[in-house]
């Protein structure tokens, strides 16, 4: 089989997308997921046909490995996406340790609603990387990747967000004290 030739890449598709996509939806639990990795799968296998070595094994087999390896990737991404919206809720939030003495826990509560604050008055893009960057505990590199931007831009976003809020943290906490 010669998957280079479109009559011999359909058949394989044809023959092998079931399994792919019972593989992808094992992991995933999820019906739109495990399509896109599907096709995710066979784009690959038409972009790179040669990446595929008879000798090593069946054509099934290998393409119920990338489904199954990519379908982790898209899961283990949930994840992260789930921990980073856990832990801005916590920032944001209800504070969930018991106040050892209500003085502290009035500062934490102060100092939680001034970062709030001036999360707010970032621009959209630079306070979705610093709460994926430091709430969420993503490296730039993974922000790049899950906004399909270049690492450049993703590091910029960061400082630039960084050095906006702690501009924001100094003009809010200076401002009650002014009044």
């Amino acid at each position: 089989m010669d998957l280079q030739q479109p009559e011999d890449f359909s058949r394989a598709y044809d023959e092998h997308h079931r399994a792919v996509y019972a593989a992808a939806h094992r992991v995933l639990g999820d019906h739109a997921l495990a399509g896109d990795v599907v096709q995710d799968v066979f784009l690959r296998l038409w972009r790179r046909p040669q990446a595929f070595d008879a000798a090593r094994g069946d054509l099934g087999t290998y393409l119920r490995l990338m489904a199954r390896s990519r379908a982790v990737d898209l899961w283990r991404e949930g994840q992260s996406r789930g921990r980073a919206t856990d832990r801005l809720k916590l920032v944001t939030g209800e504070d969930l340790r018991p106040a050892d003495r209500p003085d502290e826990a009035l500062e934490r509560s102060a100092d939680r609603s001034v970062v709030r604050a001036a999360l707010r008055e970032l621009p959209a893009s630079q306070r979705e990387a610093l709460v994926l960057a430091y709430w969420g505990g993503m490296t730039a590199e993974q922000i790049a990747d899950r906004e399909r931007i270049p690492l450049g831009t993703a590091k910029s976003r960061i400082r630039l967000g960084l050095a906006k809020l702690r501009g924001e943290v100094e003009a809010l906490a200076a401002a009650p004290a002014a009044a």
